[in-house]
């Protein structure tokens, strides 16, 4: 009798079921991964609205730096009254002292795109030795804190580094 070598045997052939239940653990890992990712972190410092965040920086209460990146500034432009500051450099927390110089009592609020960026690296800072460092958790966009400053109708200066 000739064998059928094409075939494989059913005993070493993986069950449609197994393949299934692989493919959603994929995607279940990957979406628990996406969650946490996006997940706002919770820190000891203060928080602003975007609001409060935009009238403080116009009066110069406050330091307020957007964080994001230069193709987000490009994008959206930057908030009136922000400092734009990419949290990426190597020498972000140099650069944030050098900023502080010029008015050492004043606060720092960051402000980022949905307040994720902003709320861990606010606790970072706040871990090095920084003082007064104050989140903006709405964001550019908003998040479940808020609608954030675009939709909150706030006025942007368009980048153009």
């Amino acid at each position: 009798m000739k064998q059928d070598h094409t075939r494989t045997p059913p005993s070493t052939r993986p069950s449609r079921r197994v393949f299934l239940l692989g493919g959603g653990a994929l995607l279940l890992g990957a979406g628990g991964w996406w969650g946490l990712s996006r997940h706002r972190p919770t820190h000891e410092g203060r928080i602003l609205s975007v609001a409060q965040a935009h009238k403080d920086a116009q009066t110069g209460e406050i330091l307020l730096l957007d964080i994001r990146t230069p193709s987000e500034w490009r994008q959206t432009g930057i908030p009136a009254g922000a400092v734009p500051l990419d949290m990426r450099r190597a020498d972000f927390q140099e650069a944030l002292r050098a900023l502080q110089v010029q008015d050492p009592g004043r606060p720092v609020a960051l402000i980022c795109a949905g307040g994720v960026r902003s709320a861990r690296l606010t606790r970072q800072l706040l871990a090095a030795g920084f003082e007064d460092i104050i989140d903006v958790p709405e964001g550019v966009y908003g998040s479940t804190a808020g609608p954030g400053w675009l939709s909150s109708n706030l006025p942007v200066r368009p980048w153009t580094g």
